[in-house]
Order: C-alpha cells, then sequence, then structure tokens
C-alpha cells in the first residue's frame, strides 16, 4: 500500500516532485532502509543526508527528501526548503489523516517498554501501530508519525526529553487521544536539577491532548499530586491515575512469577482482572496495569487486551532474558537511572542461584550523581544481590559502599571489566547487565557470547 504518493507528499510538505513516486515507508538510514522507502536526508551534527541519497536509492528507496539538489542521485527526488521541517510537515499531515486512537507515552523509566506492551494490548483489538525502537525525540517522533499507516485503528507513540519545552513542541504534533507518564525519577538531573523540574517537563505532554482527552499519572508517584495539578491547569478533560495505592482508577492487586513471565491481577475501572502477562518484574506490572488503562479509556475490549499480553517478551537491552553456557542473563543494558536500577534489581533479587549484577555508570546524572550511584548499595543488600562487577568513573562510588564480601571487580571501562566478569562465573548463576547506553555494558554482554 503506498504511504505517500507524490501529490500527497507535495501538499504535505510545499515541495517539489522531481517525477512521480510512490512510497511505502520512511527512512534516515541506509542501513535500515527497506525497498520502496522515502529516504529523508536529514543533516546532523556528523553527517550530511544528502551524502547518503544515491547509496538509499542503491539500497532500493523509492524517493528522496532533500534540501538541495544531488547529481546522479538515481530516482525521484522531493525538493523542500529544509528537511527536518519537510519530516514535520508529513507528520502533521500523517496525523491530520489517520481517524486512530492515539496514545503518547512519556516518563523518566518504562517508555519504551510500555509502548510495547501498548502495541501488544491495542494488536488484540485492531490494527495498531506503534514508534520503532525509541524513537522518541525531535526526528524520531515525527519519523514515526510520518510512517503511521492510513488505516490504522489505533496508533501509540513514545516521547521523550532533555531539556523544556521539546515534550510541547512534539505532542503538538502527536496530538493524542490519552497521555500517559510512566514514572518520574532522577533521570537527565544534569539538564534539570531536580525531579520536581522532570516532572514539569514531562506534563508538557499534557498540552497536546486533543479535547475530551485523558490524561493517566502514577498514583505511587511521590510527584502524583504535582503532575495533577499540571494536568489540571492544562484543562485535561479526565484524570486517571494508576498505581498499587488504594483509591487507584486502575489498580494493581498483585504479581507473582509464573513460568518465564508473571501472573498479574488488577481492578481496571472496577472490572477484575486476572492474566498471564510474558515478562516478570514489579515494574513491567505496573506499566501493564498502566496499559490496560489506555485500553479502558479508548474503549476497547479489556479482557482481551489483558489475555494478549501473555504475548509481550521484554526488549533487548530492558530486560531480555537469555539461557547462555549454563547463565541466565538479564540485559539491561540500554539505559539506567535511580528508578530502573531499583526496578533491574528487584528483579535480579526473585532469581535462584548466585545473583551477579554487572552495573555501569548512570549518565547525565548532574552534581548528586556520585551520591546516586552510591545509593545503589541500599537496593544491592535488599535484594541479596552475591557480588557486584561496576565499571565506570562514577561507579567507584558504588564500589566504595560496597562490602568486601560483595565485591567482584572494578575497572574504569566496560571492555576492561568484561574478562573479570566472565572468569568468575558460575553455572547457575543470574548476571543483571545495567548501564546507561554510554557506558557501553552490551560490551559485557557480547564477552559472554563468545
Amino acid at each position: 500500500m503506498t504511504l505517500w504518493s507524490a501529490t500527497d507528499a507535495q501538499a504535505a510538505t510545499l515541495g517539489k516532485a522531481s517525477a512521480p513516486f510512490g512510497t511505502g515507508g520512511l527512512s534516515i538510514d541506509t542501513r535500515s532502509l527497506k525497498p520502496g522507502d522515502l529516504f529523508v536526508a536529514l543533516k546532523g551534527e556528523a553527517r550530511d543526508g544528502h551524502d547518503f541519497v544515491a547509496a538509499a536509492f542503491a539500497a532500493g528507496a523509492g524517493a528522496a527528501l532533500v534540501s538541495r539538489d544531488v547529481p546522479n542521485a538515481g530516482g525521484p527526488l522531493l525538493m523542500v526548503a529544509h528537511t527536518q521541517r519537510g519530516l514535520e510537515d508529513l507528520a502533521r499531515a500523517s496525523r491530520a489523516r489517520t481517524n486512530a486512537k492515539v496514545i503518547a507515552v512519556t516518563g523518566s523509566a518504562g517508555k519504551t517498554t510500555t509502548k510495547e506492551i501498548l502495541r501488544v494490548a491495542f494488536d488484540a483489538l485492531g490494527q495498531t501501530y506503534a514508534s520503532a525502537a525509541s524513537h522518541n525525540n525531535h526526528w524520531g517522533v515525527p519519523l514515526s508519525l510520518a510512517s503511521a499507516p492510513r488505516d490504522a485503528v489505533y496508533g501509540v507513540f513514545e516521547v521523550g526529553m532533555n531539556h523544556f519545552g521539546e515534550i510541547r513542541a512534539l505532542v503538538d504534533m502527536v496530538r493524542p487521544h490519552l497521555a500517559l507518564i510512566t514514572t518520574i525519577a532522577p533521570a537527565h538531573l544534569e539538564f534539570f536539577g531536580n525531579c520536581e523540574s522532570i516532572a514539569d517537563a514531562k506534563s508538557e505532554i499534557f498540552e497536546g491532548l486533543e479535547p475530551g482527552g485523558a490524561a493517566l499519572i502514577p498514583s505511587d508517584s511521590p510527584y502524583a499530586d504535582r503532575l495533577a495539578a499540571r494536568a489540571q491547569k492544562a484543562h485535561v478533560a479526565t484524570l486517571t491515575r494508576f498505581g498499587a495505592v488504594a483509591g487507584s482508577d486502575a489498580r494493581l492487586l498483585s504479581h507473582a512469577h509464573d513460568g518465564d513471565g508473571m501472573r498479574l491481577k488488577a481492578d481496571i475501572f472496577g472490572t477484575l482482572v486476572d492474566c498471564k502477562v510474558g515478562a516478570p518484574g514489579g515494574h513491567i506490572a505496573a506499566n501493564a496495569v498502566a496499559a490496560l488503562a489506555c485500553v479502558h479509556l479508548a474503549g476497547g475490549d479489556l479482557l482481551n487486551a489483558a489475555a494478549s499480553l501473555k504475548n509481550f517478551t521484554a526488549l533487548k537491552g530492558r530486560g531480555a532474558r537469555l539461557a547462555l553456557k549454563g547463565l541466565t542473563i538479564i540485559d539491561e543494558s540500554y539505559n539506567a537511572n535511580p528508578a530502573s536500577m531499583a526496578a533491574a534489581l528487584a528483579l535480579l533479587g526473585d532469581a535462584k542461584g548466585r545473583k551477579i549484577a554487572v552495573l555501569g555508570d548512570m549518565l547525565e546524572m548532574g552534581t548528586g550523581g556520585i551520591a546516586h550511584h552510591a545509593g545503589l548499595a541500599a537496593p544491592i543488600e535488599q535484594n541479596r544481590v552475591d557480588l557486584v562487577f561496576a565499571a565506570g568513573s562514577q561507579m567507584q562510588a558504588l564500589w566504595d559502599a560496597l562490602p568486601a564480601s560483595r565485591r567482584g571487580a572494578y575497572a574504569e571501562t566496560a571492555a576492561e571489566l568484561a574478562p573479570q566478569v566472565t572468569a568468575a562465573l558460575q553455572a547457575g548463576d543470574t548476571i543483571l547487565i545495567k548501564g546507561s547506553n554510554g557506558s557501553r555494558m552490551s560490551l559485557i554482554l557480547d564477552a559472554l557470547k563468545v
């Protein structure tokens, strides 16, 4: 099915096509481009997409969105004044032509996981489109919107930020019917300074709600009342609270390990739900309850959506489990902040056998970073972690806070730590690998696979 014809794309962007075309998707990267995609030549700090237009056509692109001529490009060009603006124009046009019920998700942790839970839940009810990967920034959100099929019944979009005003600009394109904040926690403190500021920045998502839309906030959060006040200030029609505390509109009653996943019981607006979720963990249970609340608010079949959650699996770098050489590995190597660290350590605490935590720096933590790293000693103790391996300059603070009995090894980098981890492991161990993406903890996982 044609997603963008030359005629439609020209009308959306006020651009000019060099020849007729029809494209089935969008791409900004020739390495992941699919035949028939519209290649968007974005210009970044390190690379200019115009330098890759010929490679895009060689890979099968159906057309390219450009802001300057590309001699011998190899296919139709859609000339616009600015490619980022052209992408945003396509996104707005795509949003205007869809009849889908649109859900937007943000939060300090769990955005991508919750987006994928929502994808599974709504896909059981009708054709559902959701953002790919973690496409939640200034190019990821418009790319996701512009890629949405015309006939989608539901659309789920992840929205991120690291400065004030970013979500406000992005949600103005998304215009959701439902806006969900997963949690507020210390993240990007380097830019915000405190969690109150983070709550205010995240609550910008309420400002883009469609008339009559609903906001969903975590009732367990110490910032719930602040988020509620921000929702009221944004004139949100419906405010919904989800969590484990009494009085929550969508309340988590219990969760317990069940095979590779967990059994979840919840009260969703008065309907009791008892279902299997395909991945374990208290944080995933909370995200699943939020997703089911979205289904209810969207007028979907709650019980069918709940039954589908058995098909959800944790994502690579975000809790995916691997069985390797007699070991169980929990891959949390994509991102980290104190809240997600605590959740991952709680997951490790439920494991059998020796519990091994391999932890890298939590980045963008600002002046309080050292204290936040040292503070991980408490959940490590609480969850009876046997050994800790730490990498990074800030993780030195945790290393210094640990008793000698829990010290595995410390190194400045993940690459230096890897051989010490592999040498210490025994069959039957469960290993949690977690850190901010910039700490490159995925190198530990790579070393274990050798």
